[in-house]
């Protein structure tokens, strides 16, 4: 991570097992260190959804390490946005935070064929995201 980068997103769903994670995968991927990733769920299930894998994994992206993680204040409070999928009121609100809410379909329990749309959906909000961030900081 560089001492300064342009901005913190913390992508938050349920369980942290498919959306989120790809989220972070794209960012991670698509901004390398410039923006600072995390990840976590209101209800963090025991793995990473195995078809997001997959689906990250055809566009030549690896989240196969990734766990999910426990949403904690603290990581709301070091984010600039808080970007949630379908989290509902587990998010805490804290002020001077950009939150986006991304009405996304929820992967659980789908094979790849219906995670790909889902992936590719998540990949053109994060260009978008990107193109935004770097916007600011053109100001």
């Amino acid at each position: 991570m560089p001492s300064n980068p342009l901005a913190s997103v913390l992508f938050v769903c349920v369980h942290n097992a498919g959306r989120s994670q790809m989220a972070a995968g794209f960012l991670s991927h698509l901004a390398g260190d410039r923006i600072e990733v995390r990840s976590a769920g209101s209800l963090p299930a025991g793995q990473v959804n195995p078809a997001a894998v997959e689906a990250m994994r055809e566009v030549g992206i690896d989240i196969a390490d990734q766990k999910p993680k426990v949403l904690t204040t603290e990581a709301v409070q070091a984010s600039d946005y808080v970007i949630t999928m379908g989290c509902g009121d587990a998010c805490p609100v804290f002020p001077g935070k950009q939150y986006l809410d991304w009405a996304l379909e929820d992967p659980a329990g789908k094979g790849v064929e219906a995670v790909r749309p889902i992936r590719d959906e998540i990949k053109a909000r994060i260009e978008a995201l990107i193109a935004e961030i770097d916007a600011t900081q053109e100001a």
